[in-house]
């Protein structure tokens, strides 16, 4: 929709504020989007950092000059092409000059030019001295060779170059960063060996594609030692969308047992890693960890030492955990969004950069090519009209001597133009030497030669590629180095857990009748013990680990999950276990376990039904617990027992009528929840008239005994003594001998 412009009766144009506002923000926009943020694809550079390359040539602070202060050049810049502030234009001329920012520096620095640490610690520009580095003349080196368009400076007093005449594609191997308005761009460096063989290959194929070049170029190649550890599908996708992710993880190794970082992620600060280590330290989430230290120095830019507490440590899951939680890991964006040979903006792949940017060579070579060319005719023309003069030299100065318009006289004589008439004009007489003659043959003849092998380049476009193929390959001979970012295979780095940081001593967590719990230091804890509440004793205990969980089985069949590193000491008499959970009401609990996740546990009610599942099993998030085991009514639910070895275990049970019955624990299914398969077979009249039941349930392996106590006597039976009691799951089982029927309670012991 247009926008509809009133002029009055002064000539004043009226416009509405908000067709005002839209094109003002639009025009802002498209100035920051092609005239400051976003990298040109022909030359890598933004305005900014063209305008300080050029400016510094036309200083003559090239490679072999000497360096100037770094103030002269900006003043150059912002006086002359860039009216913006000198901070800012120092800054971006800081950054080329930094080779832990810069892949390939454009800029040589003399003074301080700010640390891997801290990049912006640079001095002021009144103090350090400047000059361009070798590489930059790739971008300069063809300038004033009729390559690239000009255009005015901002005040139209000066010519400004559009863009440099890059023989290489500096985009990709400085690669760059910017924000402009509703689009960015992050483009990774890259090695100039890897970029120019993929160059090499699009002109010879130009139909390859992305996964084709990706056979030369493997991935970003940043100016540090880190590895990269994206895989490597990934990073192929990555090229052919223009998009993606970038992972990058610090170098270390064993050093006397300590941990020694050589490597840090690029533009990944030391300090700040250390500070970051510091803080879980203080915080006490990194217990195995006991000191720090920098040692970096000028032979090593990057030693960061980190001590574990002691030799048993696990420094490579230490490593994880610190690459997941610091900065010693990093993730860096990439989005491949530059303006292209046609002026406009847009994220491209790794073929079309590559390929556009070889347009754009082949254009620039061509211009070289056609501007060397017309110099070359101009100056054997210039030399064609010489010759004429000295092979009539006497009458050429004849004419000089006595004509009033010599120029025109000789241009009608001698049938030659007006630059030759000038030319001849121009000849000092020391250049009449016949020796003169001889010199300007000899130039004809090679700008000849020259004429000829121009026209052929310029007629053949395959001579065309093979010059730019050549000149690919010079300056890799002088630039081109090895891979600094080794592309490396690596596990996702996990970050502990809670639980993992937690020290893992043994524990024993005791519960009283009443449902009190408390945690004792070791396991030669005597629970009985421990002093009681006034109407409250001993219930049960159970050892594990302080890093482990306990897992409560109450008398409705659910189960609990609880920490033990917080759970108060057995020098008090703890605290209700209904604080921290949230039984049904009128529940009580039967028993508890702990172990590692896989262990198996026996759940039983006195119904005789049971099954075997695992720790895992029995773990609920909440407070509420969750259901296992199905208990029917009138059923009570046995203490929970652990199974270590589920393929030859024996399960026994034991009736309140005096029956045991042996069988392997194998038998009973292994289950998440539920009621279970029949242990042991109690007439479900006797059990609902409560006169069968069973007692007591346990496990027992080869090398145990079990005891069974019956008033002040007990029987201790040994694995061949059990014969007479092994029958097949879900039977009755045999009666004890007579004095044993009336059990009062069982233990599984160690055979002596």
């Amino acid at each position: 929709m247009g926008t509809e412009v009133i002029i009055d009766d002064e000539g004043v144009e009226n416009l509405s504020l908000k067709a005002f506002t839209e094109k003002a923000y639009l025009d802002y926009s498209m100035y920051v989007i092609l005239d400051r943020a976003l990298p040109h694809i022909g030359d890598g550079l933004k305005p900014v950092q063209r305008r300080i390359i050029y400016a510094m040539s036309e200083l003559g602070l090239k490679a072999g000059a000497k360096f100037k202060k770094s103030a002269r050049t900006v003043g150059d810049v912002i006086g002359k092409f860039h009216p913006h502030g000198d901070g800012a234009a120092y800054e971006a001329m800081v950054i080329m000059a930094q080779p832990f920012t810069y892949r390939y520096p454009l800029i040589d620095g003399q003074g301080n030019w700010g640390s891997p640490d801290d990049p912006k610690s640079f001095a002021a520009m009144r103090y350090t001295e400047s000059k361009l580095t070798a590489y930059a003349d790739t971008l300069l080196a063809e300038l004033g060779q009729g390559t690239v368009k000009w255009g005015p400076n901002f005040d139209g007093t000066l010519e400004e170059p559009l863009t440099l005449p890059a023989k290489v594609p500096n985009l990709l191997l400085n690669g760059t960063t910017g924000i402009a308005v509703g689009m960015a761009t992050d483009v990774p460096p890259h090695n100039l060996r890897e970029v120019v063989s993929a160059c090499i290959h699009m002109l010879e194929n130009p139909k390859a594609t992305v996964r084709d070049l990706c056979d030369f170029i493997i991935a970003p190649d940043f100016p540090t030692q880190a590895e990269i550890i994206t895989p490597r599908e990934d990073i192929i996708q990555m090229y052919e969308s223009g998009r993606g992710a970038l992972k990058m993880r610090a170098v270390w190794h064993k050093e006397d047992g300590d941990i020694v970082v050589t490597a840090l992620p690029h533009q990944t600060s030391g300090s700040k890693v250390l500070e970051q280590i510091a803080q879980q330290m203080n915080a006490k989430k990194l217990p195995m960890v006991a000191d720090l230290r920098d040692e970096s120095d000028h032979e090593n830019p990057t030693r960061l030492v980190i001590i574990p507490r002691s030799n048993r440590v696990d420094l490579e899951s230490l490593m994880g955990h610190l690459f997941a939680s610091t900065d010693l890991e990093r993730s860096y964006r990439i989005n491949m969004n530059v303006i292209g040979i046609d002026g406009k903006p847009g994220v491209k792949n790794l073929q079309r950069i590559i390929n556009e940017w070889l347009s754009y060579r082949m254009v620039v070579v061509r211009r070289r090519l056609q501007y060397r060319l017309e110099k070359v005719l101009n100056r054997l023309h210039i030399l064609e009209g010489l010759m004429i003069a000295y092979l009539n030299i006497d009458e050429v100065i004849a004419i000089i001597r006595n004509e009033d318009k010599p120029r025109e006289v000789m241009m009608k004589r001698f049938g030659i133009t007006e630059i030759q008439a000038d030319a001849i004009l121009d000849l000092k007489l020391r250049h009449l030497a016949k020796l003169e003659e001889f010199k300007i043959k000899g130039e004809q003849d090679e700008l000849e030669k020259e004429r000829d092998e121009l026209q052929k380049i310029l007629d053949s476009a395959r001579r065309l590629k093979t010059l730019v193929k050549q000149e690919l390959e010079e300056v890799t001979e002088s630039f081109g180095d090895e891979r600094r970012s080794p592309l490396v295979e690596r596990a996702e780095a996990q970050a502990y857990s809670e639980k993992d940081l937690l020290s893992s001593d043994p524990i024993t967590v005791v519960l009283s009748e009443k449902g009190w719990i408390r945690a004792a230091k070791g396991h030669d804890v005597d629970a009985s013990a421990l002093s009681y509440k006034a109407g409250d004793s001993f219930f049960s205990a159970v050892k594990g680990k302080s890093s482990e969980n306990v897992y409560l089985l109450d008398s409705t069949g659910r189960t609990y999950t609880l920490p033990t590193h917080n759970l108060p000491s057995a020098r008090g008499q703890g605290e209700p276990v209904t604080g921290r959970l949230n039984p049904p009401s009128g529940a009580t609990f039967e028993g508890m376990m702990m172990g590692a996740d896989s262990q198996k546990v026996l759940l039983s009610t006195n119904a005789g039904y049971g099954f075997v599942c695992r720790i895992a099993d029995m773990s609920s998030k909440n407070k509420a617990g969750k259901a296992v085991l199905k208990v029917a009514e009138g059923c009570k639910v046995m203490p929970p027992i652990a199974v270590p070895d589920y393929e030859n275990d024996l399960l026994f049970a034991i009736s309140n009528d005096g029956r045991m019955l042996v069988f392997p624990v194998s038998e009973l299914p292994e289950l998440a929840k539920g009621k279970g398969n029949k242990i042991m077979n109690i007439p479900s009249a006797r059990f609902k008239d409560g006169v069968e039941f069973v007692s007591f349930v346990g496990v027992m392996g080869a090398g145990q005994m079990l005891v069974v106590y019956a008033g002040k006597r007990h029987l201790g039976l040994k694995k061949s003594d059990l014969e007479h009691y092994i029958g097949e799951r879900g039977r009755r089982g045999n009666k004890l001998p007579r004095g044993f029927q009336k059990v009062d309670s069982v233990e599984v012991q160690d055979k002596a």
